[in-house]
């Protein structure tokens, strides 16, 4: 690395070393996946003007001295972006960020879900005062190194209970945020916690999970706590304003329950117990040890006697693997299963116990207003039924989808609907497919035995128009949907979004769409048993695929999903809920029908069902197209203008009565969509025989071959 030498007069002369040594201490290549993470974050944070030095496309965030970010040799050790106004949303690559012990993008207008991934060995994590929503993300349980944790100031709504080995956290910032239920039990692990702020929520319950921890603030204001404060917490900097508390004096513990105060252990290998005089008594004396022997012995034989005299009632536990081995329920006749939950409440027979058994031989608490028989009763055992998810489907792991995704990249998002986000994923063997990634908002982390069902059910759905589901990832609380994928895009895209030099969608290949999605939710409703209400219809939810047929998404989620309806409530007035559904927040077979009126409106006029750029009287498309559909020069004049007038009045006329049965204001006199359906097949046969009026005038070839099109629609 150089020389260094002595000249002739004896002065020191520091050669190359110097120079090597800092060439060596500046070396500026950074570690490949921190930089990725880095280039993927300022993708999604919209690529701000202050990020200094960041880039799209740079390699060294390291060596080129990115805003915010800081070092140790070639790996990113800290990233501190405090109140630089930021917007957008984190990336998916935090979790190779593994030498990460520092976030702090606190102060700024993030928003959406946090990524599931965050980095691993983070020590101080701050996201406070942003617009960050749903759910702290799951993977904060692993975060073992984890000791400051600031999400206060933001609009999370769920906590699970997920604390349980976060036992270095010493500050916890949850404060005014929209968490809300019991607190989690796992707090009372937190055996290192100092400073807790819980304030400004909607928890409920009591707080009695705290009572133990090392805790010398704790705020509390502003909540719906009730019940009593523990003493231990009334000589801490305790704030609890704003509740419910209860007043007078606790109740007592119940029997058994240890002292309050701080539990510890006994550090000795026996006990022993201080008496009055500061002495030690004894433990329990020979003879006392002998007679407790003999009673246990004698004890248990009574319990075994009774055991075997009540074998008459009992069941034996063959019966029970039996049972337990018993089949999944077989799907119905009409193609979809009808769930049946089994339970039973088998009693151990005292014979299927193996001879070479060990027999507890401890009595039971006695119960002096029970008899001695009624004691020995074994409690039953409820049996659950497994869930099997059918062989057609593939499992895949996070690590699967996350190689075939690039991580999630920004790159291969196609779009975010109502219960999460959509990537686009090509595997090693060249297949495409859309990976759906479940918010925890729609389907908590610890739901894997109801996902589990949920795909169980979804991928018995077998229908040309309905989008066929290929695969499923539950892993590390994490819950992915795989889908087949359609390379057009969704009918809401190619309606709204298409560019000047798109081709627009013929009248033809918009009745085949419709005819397609019609027959899709007919047999959602009247082939399934028990019938699906899909509750989301709309335009994006529409997938085309090159053959522009239509292929209805999200099936059976709403169904499934145990915060579906408050999701999609929450989502209401965009112009496809029904009626009663905004009033009632209530979903029918007759509210999917008035959701697919507008899905036609839209294929008639080429307008959003609601548009508020537009004048108030036309924002909403239904009220302002109704009182149009039995009007034929009020009809024409509202069709799409990129048709150009090539459409058939006559066609036009019956595909507008078809829109103004589903789209009525009360849901009894809206059609079945077999009714809808059949009305959409006549309209197409009578249009194949008759191709006589083109726009109200004959138009020679293209005409012709506007008209041929239609016999490519399969209405039979």
């Amino acid at each position: 690395m150089g020389e260094c030498w002595l000249n002739k007069n004896g002065i020191l002369f520091v050669g190359f070393c110097v120079l090597g040594f800092m060439v060596g201490c500046n070396n500026g290549d950074t570690d490949p996946a921190d930089a990725a993470a880095l280039r993927d974050m300022y993708s999604f944070l919209n690529s701000p003007q202050q990020l200094t030095q960041w880039s799209s496309s740079g390699n060294d965030p390291c060596g080129q001295s990115w805003k915010g970010v800081y070092c140790s040799g070639s790996r990113v050790t800290e990233i501190k972006l405090p109140g630089l106004s930021l917007s957008g949303s984190f990336g998916f690559q935090l979790s190779s960020l593994t030498s990460l012990t520092n976030l702090d993008v606190s102060n700024n207008n993030l928003g959406g879900q946090l990524p599931y991934q965050l980095p691993p060995n983070a020590q101080r994590l701050n996201f406070a005062n942003n617009n960050f929503n749903q759910q702290l993300p799951w993977s904060i349980s692993q975060m073992t190194s984890l000791k400051y944790l600031n999400v206060g100031h933001n609009q999370f709504q769920g906590l699970n209970d997920m604390f349980g080995q976060l036992t270095n956290l010493v500050t916890l910032d949850l404060s005014s945020n929209q968490f809300s239920g019991s607190l989690p039990q796992s707090f009372s692990m937190l055996s290192n916690i100092q400073t807790m702020y819980l304030q400004n929520n909607q928890f409920s319950g009591d707080i009695n999970a705290l009572a133990d921890l090392p805790l010398q603030t704790l705020n509390v204001e502003n909540n719906h706590f009730t019940g009593w404060i523990p003493n231990s917490l009334n000589n801490i900097n305790l704030q609890k304003g704003g509740n419910s508390w209860s007043s007078g004096p606790a109740p007592p513990p119940p029997p058994g329950t240890p002292p309050a105060g701080k539990y510890k252990r006994n550090s000795g290998s026996g006990s022993s117990r201080s008496d009055g005089n500061g002495g030690k008594k004894s433990g329990i004396s020979g003879g006392g040890v002998a007679g407790i022997v003999i009673s246990l012995l004698l004890v248990g034989s009574i319990a075994a006697f009774f055991i075997l005299k009540k074998k008459r009632f009992q069941r034996s536990r063959t019966d029970v693997e039996k049972l337990d081995n018993q089949p999944f329920a077989p799907l119905a006749a009409s193609g979809f299963p009808e769930m049946k939950s089994v339970q039973s409440a088998p009693i151990i027979d005292a014979k299927s116990f193996d001879a070479s058994e060990s027999i507890n031989l401890k009595p039971p608490p006695i119960d002096p207003h029970k008899s001695f028989e009624e004691e020995l009763v074994v409690k039953p055992i409820v049996v659950k039924k497994a869930i099997a998810v059918p062989t057609n489907v593939n499992s895949y792991s996070v690590a699967d989808l996350q190689i075939a995704t690039g991580s999630f990249n920004v790159d291969n998002f196609l779009g975010e609907g109502s219960f999460g986000r959509v990537y686009r994923a090509q595997f090693e063997d060249g297949k495409v497919l859309a990976i759906k990634k479940l918010d925890s908002s729609a389907l908590p982390h610890d739901q894997s035995d109801l996902f589990l069902e949920m795909v169980s059910n979804i991928s018995r759905l077998n229908h040309p128009n309905v989008t066929e589901l290929m695969g499923y990832c539950a892993e590390h609380g994490q819950h992915l949907l795989v889908y087949e994928f359609q390379k057009v895009g969704s009918l809401y895209d190619f309606l709204h979004l298409s560019d000047e030099y798109s081709k627009p969608l013929t009248w033809n290949s918009r009745v085949k769409i419709a005819l397609g999605t019609a027959r899709a939710l007919e047999y959602l409703h009247e082939v399934c048993s028990p019938s699906i209400i899909h509750k989301n219809i709309k335009s994006a939810n529409i997938l085309l695929d090159s053959d522009l047929n239509p292929h209805v998404s999200d099936c059976g989620l709403a169904t499934f999903l145990p915060n579906a309806e408050q999701i999609l409530n929450q989502n209401a007035g965009l112009g496809y809920s029904a009626p009663e559904v905004s009033m009632t927040g209530q979903y029918t077979l007759k509210s999917d029908v008035y959701s697919f009126g507008v899905v036609m409106l839209e294929l008639l006029s080429g307008r959003k069902p609601f548009d508020n750029s537009r004048q108030r009287s036309e924002q909403s498309l239904v009220r302002w197209a109704t009182p149009k559909l039995h009007d034929i020069d009020a009809l024409s004049k509202m069709v799409d203008p990129a048709l150009k007038g090539l459409y058939p009045v006559k066609s036009l006329s019956r595909f507008a009565d078809v829109i103004a049965l589903c789209v009525q204001g009360e849901p009894e006199f809206r059609p079945p969509m077999s009714e809808v359906v059949q009305a959409l097949v006549r309209l197409v046969q009578r249009a194949n025989m008759s191709k006589r009026t083109f726009g109200g005038e004959q138009r020679g070839s293209q005409r012709s071959d506007e008209y041929d099109a239609f016999e490519n629609i399969n209405c039979v």
